[in-house]
């Protein structure tokens, strides 16, 4: 008795904030979540996701207002004091708007790579994204994750080189990216290429005034070549089409573009904003995820075309089929005959007429 009386003082019973990893001390744990003021937490750096004040917003901040902050944010410390946002800044903003001073954390200490790689996932799945939110959060989290893979080394340990290639997995950090993200390796390349338009191009990608697959070809112009093609652009009131597009990425690798020639390209077919287009969202789901933006629109138009022939053998058939009223033979007066000469088969009518 005198044992399990001696074992039984050793037996710890939990309070609630232990239990849950609450504290209101000072002492900070990995992991913590703790009430911490809005005016100590910072944006993340180079934070890529837009915080707008829209229907969205409205209703995140009376949500909180009636429940509070359901889901902690993610912090963690920053060396100049303070705390770096890393999942939350929309959270944030709906506490500003409601009057609200302070909101549980979550304080994790984290290097720079994982805190982008937590700060891209907590929001890349998110509904309606803009182009270049993806653009900005794929490229950060593909360098993060270049960075983070290892090669082994002699001593086998792994070191810090960009290489790309996760070697206790076989494969490339593209290829894990592409899973996670559920996008083929291709349509992520060219989202990234997006960060190398001119803010003001971006933005009209972002309002689909410039088609995506135009944005990605306009990118491998020069910021300088991009400059002159927006004064051509606003001064012709035109958009580039993709053939424009890849006739003047063409010349301009080949150090040929200027001025003139952008005129001259844009001035063969003029493209007005707000032509017709197909909107992604709608299409996406009839191809394969690994299809690229060429091979959707080359098999969409042999479609078309193919439709387009059906059609036309369609009307072909009517024609030699049926006898036009104003050809009929017959007496218009008599309205029973012209039912009969505008719906009956030319075999089953004169059938009809010589029985």
């Amino acid at each position: 008795m005198a044992n399990r009386s001696a074992n039984g003082m050793r037996i710890k019973i939990s309070n609630v904030d232990e239990l849950f990893n609450l504290s209101g001390g000072t002492e900070e744990k990995d992991g913590q979540v703790k009430e911490l003021p809005l005016d100590v937490l910072h944006p993340f750096s180079g934070h890529p996701f837009k915080v707008l004040d829209d229907d969205k917003m409205q209703e995140m901040v009376q949500s909180i207002r009636e429940y509070g902050v359901l889901n902690p944010l993610l912090v963690r410390p920053k060396g100049s004091g303070g705390y770096e946002l890393i999942s939350g800044h929309r959270r944030k903003h709906a506490c500003e708007i409601a009057g609200i001073k302070t909101a549980p954390c979550m304080i994790r200490e984290i290097d720079d790579d994982e805190a982008v790689l937590l700060m891209v996932d907590s929001n890349i799945q998110r509904e309606e994204l803009l182009y270049s939110e993806k653009a900005f959060a794929y490229k950060m989290k593909l360098d993060a994750m270049k960075r983070r893979a290892g090669r082994p080394r002699a001593d086998g340990d792994q070191n810090g080189s960009q290489v790309g290639n996760h070697f206790d997995r076989g494969v490339k950090s593209i290829e894990i990216m592409a899973d996670e993200v559920n996008e083929s390796k291709n349509q992520i390349h060219r989202c990234i290429r997006l960060t190398e338009l001119l803010p003001v191009l971006l933005e009209r990608v972002d309002s689909k005034k410039i088609p995506f697959g135009v944005g990605v070809e306009l990118s491998y112009l020069n910021y300088a070549e991009q400059d002159v093609l927006l004064q051509v652009m606003d001064k012709l009131v035109v958009v580039p089409n993709l053939a424009q597009a890849v006739k003047m990425k063409q010349l301009s690798r080949d150090g040929k573009l200027d001025e003139k020639g952008i005129v001259q390209i844009l001035s063969k077919e003029k493209v007005q904003p707000g032509a017709f287009r197909l909107e992604r969202k709608k299409i996406d789901g009839y191809f394969p995820r690994d299809y690229t933006d060429e091979q959707k629109e080359r098999l969409i138009y042999e479609l078309l075309q193919e439709w387009r022939l059906k059609q036309e053998n369609v009307e072909q058939e009517q024609d030699t089929e049926c006898i036009p009223f104003s050809s009929s033979p017959l007496p218009p007066h008599s309205l029973y005959l012209h039912f009969v000469y505008e719906n009956i088969p030319t075999q089953r009518i004169s059938s009809a007429l010589w029985r």
